[in-house]
């Protein structure tokens, strides 16, 4: 299974590859990881763009996943080839940005996906099987939401 997170909510007007999470982009990496935990999800291999923001959520996520933090600089790029990036290490989570993240689940799936911050999706084969935003993550990991997180959900336009 190859798993795909963008990173939390991040500060603005720092350089690129500065931005650190917003408390905002703290819970919702902190939802992501313990919703996959709740849904049962293991993971062998988490990698992360070097980029603060999705490094901290990658951290943050992969924490209570129970798997440590790989930099891959790749994911920083705005094209890759994700199953070439995960072959061999199992079930891997990337963490990454847009809109790369999203072109890499088309690449994968045909799917038109807009991966919101914070917001996972996975892919088995060339198959989009799961596909959720903040909100949803939050529920999953059962903590209210009580912080104005402003999300619409998970958005997919159509699949292979």
């Amino acid at each position: 299974m190859l798993w795909f997170l963008r990173h939390g909510d991040a500060e603005d007007g720092q350089r690129d590859e500065a931005r650190a999470l917003t408390a905002l982009g703290r819970l919702q990496a902190s939802d992501a990881g313990a919703g996959l935990r709740r849904l049962g999800v293991k993971i062998d291999a988490c990698l992360s763009s070097p980029k603060r923001r999705a490094l901290e959520t990658a951290g943050l996520a992969c924490e209570q996943l129970g798997a440590g933090v790989q930099v891959a600089r790749v994911l920083a790029d705005s094209a890759y080839d994700a199953e070439r990036l995960a072959a061999g290490l199992g079930d891997v989570l990337l963490v990454g940005h847009n809109p790369s993240l999203s072109r890499a689940l088309h690449d994968l799936t045909g799917a038109r996906v807009n991966l919101r911050k914070g917001g996972v999706a996975a892919v088995s084969g060339r198959e989009l099987l799961l596909l959720l935003g903040p909100r949803e993550l939050a529920a999953i990991a059962g903590r209210a939401r009580a912080d104005g997180l402003r999300d619409a959900g998970p958005a997919v336009e159509g699949s292979r």
